[in-house]
């Protein structure tokens, strides 16, 4: 059994890795940002960070993509710390 604890926002990602994300792109993290995970598949497009362990998770590879696209435009030595980035493929209904 898995425990994931927390609920990290655009902002709170972007003080822990010590970068300043785009405003284009912290509008896009926060349109499909899912609060919400207790018990409720994330839905496509969607994601959501947990605090410990410190990782983004979505419900397809696209939108895992995204992240990747979103940190890529960063120096990875400037990262505070490392961020996991995942997908875990549900079916919501």
């Amino acid at each position: 059994m898995s425990i994931y604890l927390g609920n990290l926002t655009p902002e709170q990602i972007e003080s822990r890795l010590g970068i300043n994300i785009t405003a284009e792109d912290k509008e896009l993290l926060k349109k499909t940002h899912q609060p919400e995970v207790n018990n409720v598949p994330i839905a496509p497009g969607k994601w959501h960070c947990f605090d410990l362990p410190f990782m983004i998770m979505t419900s397809d590879v696209k939108t895992a993509r995204m992240f990747v696209d979103i940190f890529s435009k960063y120096e990875p030595s400037t990262f505070r710390e490392c961020l996991q980035i995942g997908w875990k493929s549900e079916v919501v209904e």
